[in-house]
């Protein structure tokens, strides 16, 4: 199957033909025409297999085909990432699929993240825009100081999906859905789905074309090579040092958990004479653009960075990622890894295990149905033992018997049962160390989904 057989016009295929993309993948394949008859689409795929492109060529194509827009402070299009990052790839991204349009049919394409000033974006949206790539907060933003209107939205694109539905967007995304008009079309786009999502991904989309990507077999997988140390919790900074050293690592993307960590493990780096920057959610905009911009022309070696760049982020030919901090859930584990072995390359991802995470990291073996085997470092050998959890062989209700309980047994009786729990809908993720779920938000009466009739 050819790009031109999937109803794309000539501009379009020869953007794509400038960088080299000869046939669509599956998603691609998939997505693009039940975009383009109009429906909703909810559509799940391994991580590099070309999602974005599955969505972003076929709403370039309508805009095109819908003629220009109108006057006022109107979008046709509005894509939500979790991240300024994803945000700004998405944006470049349709950039350079639509730079041969004619000048009657280009298109004004809007980026609108927070970490910068909101008076040039507002400037920006005189006139309106046709497509909008945000995130959720900046975009409330703009919208509360009246900059732009989402009432004639057409298309609703939800990227990394699960992650916008989760609590920490409960508010936000609720706000958004309840501005846009009852008739659009909406398009859902993640690698990962987990049950806890389903039912909200039911209730924003209408009769939707159900794109899932089978899990990859063998041969089709990416090539990523999974690899696990077991080490101490002090040791982890010389074990990355010794690890980058030995095997001559050109560029390693290394996820931590937190802000602090961040910072001090690229000053680690850095005073041990391998360049190292750092990654989080509390810098500005122009120094998270920096870091990750000095990291992919590989003018720092190292980027020490926290979970904001393990959503989508494409960096181009990165043969490693470390998990220094395991991540919080097993889906997690899989975008952060999606970083290496990307378009067909290989890559390598290594996992930090201390006594302490052990039984989160068999949790997210099991989860994600794989078997890693344990490596030690010569020289870093761990030295803390991992403890089993304790056996409980008290009450029902507790690690101790119930008085009720003590006294059924001394009746030569059975303890009681409690009544199963209901199942929660954020029962699918856990928390590292925890039973803790990861929690999404439920829509509010107040504010029901809208629906098209």
């Amino acid at each position: 199957m050819s790009f031109s057989s999937l109803g794309l016009s000539a501009p379009i295929l020869q953007a794509l033909t400038e960088r080299a993309y000869t046939a669509p993948t599956p998603i691609q394949s998939a997505a693009i025409p039940a975009i383009l008859r109009g429906g909703d689409v909810w559509a799940s795929a391994q991580t590099g297999s070309g999602k974005t492109a599955a969505f972003v060529l076929p709403i370039i194509e309508r805009l095109v085909a819908d003629g220009p827009r109108g006057r006022g402070r109107y979008v046709r299009a509005l894509i939500l990432a979790p991240t300024r990052e994803l945000a700004a790839q998405i944006a470049g991204e349709i950039q350079d699929y639509s730079q041969h349009l004619s000048q009657d049919a280009a298109l004004k394409v809007l980026v609108a993240v927070g970490g910068v000033s909101i008076n040039p974006q507002m400037m920006a949206l005189g006139g309106g825009a046709d497509i909008i790539v945000a995130t959720p907060g900046r975009l409330l933003d703009l919208i509360d100081h009246n900059a732009v209107s989402l009432s004639y939205v057409a298309t609703l694109v939800l990227d990394e999906a699960d992650r916008l539905f989760s609590l920490g967007f409960a508010d936000e995304l609720a706000r958004i859905i309840a501005l846009l008009p009852a008739r659009r079309q909406n398009l859902l786009f993640s690698a990962t789905f987990p049950p806890a999502v389903w039912k909200l991904a039911e209730n924003l989309l209408v009769d939707p074309t159900r794109i899932e990507m089978p899990a990859a077999s063998e041969a089709d997988a990416p090539d990523i090579e999974q690899r696990a140390f077991e080490v101490d919790v002090p040791m982890r900074t010389q074990l990355l040092r010794n690890l980058i050293e030995l095997n001559g690592w050109s560029r390693v993307l290394v996820f931590v958990a937190t802000k602090y960590a961040t910072e001090h493990v690229a000053e680690k780096l850095t005073r041990a004479g391998i360049p190292a920057a750092s990654l989080h959610g509390e810098q500005s905009q122009g120094a998270r653009t920096q870091a990750l911009s000095d990291f992919k022309a590989s003018r720092v070696r190292v980027l020490i960075a926290t979970d904001v760049a393990s959503r989508g982020i494409d960096i181009a030919s990165l043969p490693v990622v470390v998990n220094y901090d395991l991540p919080r859930s097993p889906d997690d584990y899989t975008h952060r890894i999606g970083r290496t072995g990307r378009a067909g390359e290989s890559g390598v991802a290594v996992s930090f295990i201390s006594a302490e995470t052990d039984a989160h990291f068999r949790l997210i073996e099991k989860r994600n149905r794989l078997s890693i085997v344990r490596e030690q470092l010569p020289g870093l050998e761990p030295v803390e033992t991992i403890v089993p959890a304790p056996v409980q062989t008290g009450g029902i209700k507790g690690k101790r018997k119930s008085k009720k309980d003590k006294l059924r047994e001394a009746a030569g009786l059975p303890p009681t049962t409690p009544a199963p729990k209901a199942a929660k809908a954020d029962d699918a993720t856990t928390r590292p160390g925890t039973s803790e779920p990861t929690e999404y938000f439920s829509w509010s009466p107040r504010t029901p989904p809208p629906r098209r009739y």
